[in-house]
């Protein structure tokens, strides 16, 4: 097996592809610096037949390190990353930029949780995809294809990447409660059971001789399991039917228990407590989505090297994955897709799981030995290929709605009430219902 030690990519700059550098989430304006309107038409304002295209991202999501390779091979294309941190932001500016058309970078990204708003309600301000020459989507997995894609037919994103679970888990710290260290063992512990992790969280809090919790959170453990459903907040046929929902209850109730049995360290998962309880190894295991390892890699440093490992998960499930769309407003239209399709192309994919662990979307990479056959030093030689691979092909198709994001960020929300807040679980599932009902009826 080939080995591949990932190094996080810090978003460097080249004299040839700027990444304008990850923005503060309050009150930033950066996409506005380079959208499309200002490009000067499709030669790039510089009358020479030259282009630049401007890609907007947020989060982690980064691919600086394809540009040069491109831009080698189309002298012609000078390319602009311009990222915000926290993708709610982000996507309040793409929204209300989208029917001006003003602001607006070549290239959007996309996350899984906005997809359906944008191919649907949204949709006739992006490019239909299927009708340019340009876009190869054969060689996504289809379920995939489908979230991009409108009940009238038209597909307006290239999936980037897709999320599979596993649990990453310090063995150290199951050394020190009895546990085993071993992945497949570990595996094991929880097998087909997402109640059978938490009993074996039950069993590591009584045997551990640290003040270590078992998880990160209860919004993580939320998370975990609900994505391993289906039918979600949505229904298949559109109606909103989270109160009554088989995963969001199960899920609920989990991470109550977790947060009720104090198993939990509390973290506000993606602050600055939480990277930092990363490095202090402050918990045991973390749901862990293929795009986590190089963000844990980052974050736990040196000290956590060697005591990381990646076990199956117990049940498939997907956390994550985004979609590059091309604004109809783009005055660079047909650079901008032929951009966006050579960014998630299979061999650029499998290029991304390899140095960032961003899962490909892409069948045709998946099933590349450069995916199946690749390992991570940083988590004890891992197989890390073969385990989310494995995870990949038990997915279930989630069903999406156009208010996925805001019903999901109350639901963890609510259970950060009851870990950090004191609420009762009853209390915090009646507040959180309200404001949802609330912000569906706006």
């Amino acid at each position: 097996m080939r080995r591949t030690t990932r190094t996080p990519h810090r978003h460097s700059r080249t004299s040839r592809a700027v990444a304008a550098g990850i923005a503060a989430a309050l009150g930033t304006s950066l996409l506005a610096a380079c959208g499309s309107d200002d490009n000067g038409g499709g030669d790039g304002g510089n009358g020479s037949g030259d282009v630049t295209i401007s890609v907007g991202v947020f989060g982690q999501m980064d691919f600086t390190e394809l540009y040069d390779e491109y831009m080698d091979e189309n002298p012609h294309v000078k390319i602009e990353q311009n990222s915000i941190q926290e993708n709610r932001d982000y996507y309040q500016q793409l929204i209300t930029r989208l029917p001006t058309g003003s602001g607006l970078s070549d290239i959007q990204a996309i996350e899984v949780d906005n997809i359906y708003e944008m191919a649907n309600d949204l949709g006739q301000y992006w490019v239909n995809l299927n009708d340019s020459e340009h876009a190869d989507l054969d060689h996504f997995v289809e379920w995939k294809r489908d979230q991009a894609t409108s009940q009238d037919g038209r597909t307006i994103g290239f999936g980037t990447d897709i999320g599979p679970m596993a649990i990453c888990y310090r063995t150290d710290r199951f050394e020190e409660a009895g546990l085993p260290t071993d992945r497949e063992e570990v595996g094991q512990l929880w097998a087909d059971d997402w109640a059978q992790y938490i009993e074996v969280g039950e069993r590591f809090m009584e045997n551990t001789p640290s003040d270590i919790a078992y998880v990160d959170s209860a919004g993580g453990m939320f998370n975990a399991v609900l994505n391993s459903f289906s039918e979600q907040m949505y229904s298949a046929d559109g109606e909103v039917i989270y109160q009554e929902s088989e995963a969001v209850q199960n899920a609920w109730d989990l991470g109550v228990a977790v947060a009720e049995a104090e198993m939990s360290a509390g973290q506000d998962q993606f602050s600055e407590e939480w990277n930092r309880a990363f490095s202090n190894g402050d918990f045991a295991t973390i749901s862990c989505p293929a795009w986590m390892l190089a963000y844990i890699q980052d974050k736990a440093g040196q000290d956590g090297e060697g005591n990381w490992d990646v076990a199956a998960a117990p049940r498939p499930a997907n956390w994550g994955g985004s979609f590059l769309a091309v604004p109809e407003a783009s005055k660079n239209q047909d650079e901008a897709v032929k951009l966006a399709n050579w960014l998630t192309a299979p061999e650029q994919q499998a290029k991304l799981f390899n140095t960032q662990g961003n899962f490909p979307s892409s069948a045709t990479a998946q099933d590349s030995p450069d995916v199946q056959d690749t390992t991570h030093d940083y988590f004890r030689g891992a197989p890390i290929g073969q385990i989310f691979s494995d995870a990949a092909q038990g997915i279930p198709t989630i069903i999406v709605g156009p208010r996925n994001q805001t019903i999901r960020e109350s639901l963890t929300d609510g259970l950060v009430m009851i870990e950090q807040q004191g609420e009762s679980p009853d209390d915090a599932w009646d507040a959180t219902v309200r404001r949802i009902e609330n912000a569906l009826a706006d």
